[in-house]
Protein backbone atom coordinates (compact mmCIF):
# COMPACT_ATOMS: atom_id res chain seq x y z
CA UNK A 1 0.00 0.00 0.00
CA UNK A 2 1.07 3.30 -0.82
CA UNK A 3 1.52 6.16 1.54
CA UNK A 4 -0.70 8.39 2.51
CA UNK A 5 0.78 11.07 4.15
CA UNK A 6 2.54 12.56 1.53
CA UNK A 7 2.42 16.37 0.47
CA UNK A 8 0.42 17.80 -1.33
CA UNK A 9 1.06 19.58 -4.46
CA UNK A 10 0.52 23.02 -3.23
CA UNK A 11 3.00 22.34 0.08
CA UNK A 12 5.43 21.08 -1.99
CA UNK A 13 5.99 24.23 -3.79
CA UNK A 14 5.29 26.47 -1.28
CA UNK A 15 7.98 24.10 0.13
CA UNK A 16 10.26 25.52 -2.22
CA UNK A 17 9.49 28.64 -1.90
CA UNK A 18 10.24 28.84 1.68
CA UNK A 19 13.53 26.88 1.18
CA UNK A 20 14.44 29.39 -1.22
CA UNK A 21 13.72 31.87 1.26
CA UNK A 22 16.34 30.67 3.34
CA UNK A 23 18.93 31.80 0.99
CA UNK A 24 17.86 35.58 1.62
CA UNK A 25 20.61 37.98 3.43
CA UNK A 26 17.84 40.11 4.55
CA UNK A 27 18.43 40.49 8.69
CA UNK A 28 14.47 41.10 8.97
CA UNK A 29 12.27 39.82 6.08
CA UNK A 30 13.36 36.62 3.54
CA UNK A 31 10.33 36.10 1.02
CA UNK A 32 11.24 33.28 -1.64
CA UNK A 33 8.91 32.39 -4.31
CA UNK A 34 8.24 29.28 -7.03
CA UNK A 35 7.03 29.49 -10.34
CA UNK A 36 5.34 26.22 -11.84
CA UNK A 37 3.92 25.50 -15.12
CA UNK A 38 0.67 23.86 -15.70
CA UNK A 39 1.92 20.06 -15.14
CA UNK A 40 3.99 20.85 -12.17
CA UNK A 41 7.13 21.40 -13.34
CA UNK A 42 9.03 24.02 -11.68
CA UNK A 43 10.02 27.00 -14.44
CA UNK A 44 11.90 29.06 -11.68
CA UNK A 45 12.67 30.07 -8.46
CA UNK A 46 13.79 33.69 -6.05
CA UNK A 47 14.52 35.36 -3.17
CA UNK A 48 14.98 38.92 -2.04
CA UNK A 49 17.83 40.55 -2.09
CA UNK A 50 20.37 42.28 -4.61
CA UNK A 51 20.63 42.59 -8.28
CA UNK A 52 23.48 40.28 -9.62
CA UNK A 53 26.87 42.54 -9.51
CA UNK A 54 26.05 44.29 -6.08
CA UNK A 55 27.32 42.95 -3.06
CA UNK A 56 25.81 42.50 -0.05
CA UNK A 57 28.09 43.75 1.82
CA UNK A 58 28.69 47.02 0.48
CA UNK A 59 25.06 47.71 0.03
CA UNK A 60 22.60 48.75 3.34
CA UNK A 61 20.20 46.18 5.10
CA UNK A 62 18.84 49.32 7.21
CA UNK A 63 15.35 49.65 7.55
CA UNK A 64 14.89 53.34 8.30
CA UNK A 65 17.53 56.71 7.53
CA UNK A 66 18.76 58.13 4.77
CA UNK A 67 19.88 55.08 2.10
CA UNK A 68 18.06 51.90 2.61
CA UNK A 69 17.10 48.61 1.68
CA UNK A 70 13.94 49.72 -0.36
CA UNK A 71 15.87 51.15 -3.05
CA UNK A 72 18.09 48.23 -3.90
CA UNK A 73 16.37 45.30 -3.20
CA UNK A 74 14.76 43.08 -5.90
CA UNK A 75 11.52 40.88 -4.47
CA UNK A 76 11.22 37.17 -4.42
CA UNK A 77 8.62 37.56 -6.99
CA UNK A 78 10.13 40.16 -9.42
CA UNK A 79 13.40 37.51 -9.04
CA UNK A 80 11.50 34.66 -9.96
CA UNK A 81 10.24 36.04 -12.93
CA UNK A 82 13.36 37.38 -14.26
CA UNK A 83 15.44 34.06 -13.31
CA UNK A 84 12.95 32.42 -15.61
CA UNK A 85 15.28 34.04 -18.35
CA UNK A 86 12.68 34.18 -21.21
CA UNK A 87 10.33 30.96 -20.41
CA UNK A 88 6.89 31.44 -21.25
CA UNK A 89 5.13 32.34 -17.43
CA UNK A 90 1.82 32.34 -19.60
CA UNK A 91 -0.93 30.44 -17.34
CA UNK A 92 1.74 29.57 -14.84
CA UNK A 93 1.40 29.48 -10.77
CA UNK A 94 3.29 31.55 -8.71
CA UNK A 95 4.35 30.27 -5.22
CA UNK A 96 4.99 33.00 -2.19
CA UNK A 97 5.00 32.64 1.45
CA UNK A 98 4.22 36.69 1.86
CA UNK A 99 1.22 38.06 -0.55
CA UNK A 100 3.22 40.80 -2.99
CA UNK A 101 3.14 44.08 -3.00
CA UNK A 102 1.30 46.53 -5.69
CA UNK A 103 5.00 46.90 -7.49
CA UNK A 104 5.17 42.68 -7.99
CA UNK A 105 2.12 42.37 -8.91
CA UNK A 106 2.48 44.51 -12.15
CA UNK A 107 5.36 41.90 -12.90
CA UNK A 108 3.27 39.11 -12.15
CA UNK A 109 0.64 40.16 -14.37
CA UNK A 110 2.62 41.43 -16.97
CA UNK A 111 4.49 38.32 -17.13
CA UNK A 112 1.40 36.17 -18.14
CA UNK A 113 1.61 34.29 -14.34
CA UNK A 114 -2.50 33.78 -13.23
CA UNK A 115 -2.63 32.24 -9.63
CA UNK A 116 -0.66 33.55 -6.84
CA UNK A 117 -0.56 30.96 -4.00
CA UNK A 118 0.35 32.41 -0.59
CA UNK A 119 1.15 31.70 2.68
CA UNK A 120 0.78 35.02 4.83
CA UNK A 121 -0.76 38.37 4.46
CA UNK A 122 1.70 40.52 6.99
CA UNK A 123 0.97 44.11 5.34
CA UNK A 124 -2.65 43.13 4.59
CA UNK A 125 -3.73 46.67 5.74
CA UNK A 126 -1.30 48.83 3.54
CA UNK A 127 -2.44 50.94 0.98
CA UNK A 128 0.59 49.03 -1.38
CA UNK A 129 -1.09 45.66 -0.82
CA UNK A 130 -4.95 46.99 -1.19
CA UNK A 131 -3.46 48.11 -4.48
CA UNK A 132 -1.88 44.88 -5.23
CA UNK A 133 -4.85 42.84 -4.59
CA UNK A 134 -6.96 45.52 -6.65
CA UNK A 135 -4.67 45.03 -9.93
CA UNK A 136 -4.30 41.01 -9.03
CA UNK A 137 -8.13 40.62 -9.20
CA UNK A 138 -8.61 43.14 -11.67
CA UNK A 139 -6.67 41.13 -13.80
CA UNK A 140 -8.19 38.07 -13.30
CA UNK A 141 -5.48 36.08 -11.46
CA UNK A 142 -6.56 33.65 -8.94
CA UNK A 143 -5.42 34.56 -5.23
CA UNK A 144 -5.70 31.70 -2.81
CA UNK A 145 -3.97 31.28 0.69
CA UNK A 146 -2.35 28.12 1.52
CA UNK A 147 -3.97 26.75 4.75
CA UNK A 148 -2.18 23.85 6.00
CA UNK A 149 -1.40 21.81 9.50
CA UNK A 150 2.11 20.26 7.46
CA UNK A 151 5.64 20.97 9.40
CA UNK A 152 8.41 19.75 7.34
CA UNK A 153 11.32 19.43 8.81
CA UNK A 154 14.60 19.12 6.56
CA UNK A 155 17.31 17.07 7.84
CA UNK A 156 20.78 16.31 5.76
CA UNK A 157 21.15 13.66 7.57
CA UNK A 158 20.08 9.75 7.19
Amino acid sequence: MKRNDYISWDEYFMGVAILASKRSKDPNTQVGACIVDNNNIILSTGYNGFPYGCSDDEFPWEREGEDTKYNYVVHAELNAILNARGKSLSGAKLYVDLFPCNECAKAIIQSGISEVVYLYDKYADTKETQASKRMLQSANIKLKQLVTDKKITIDFER
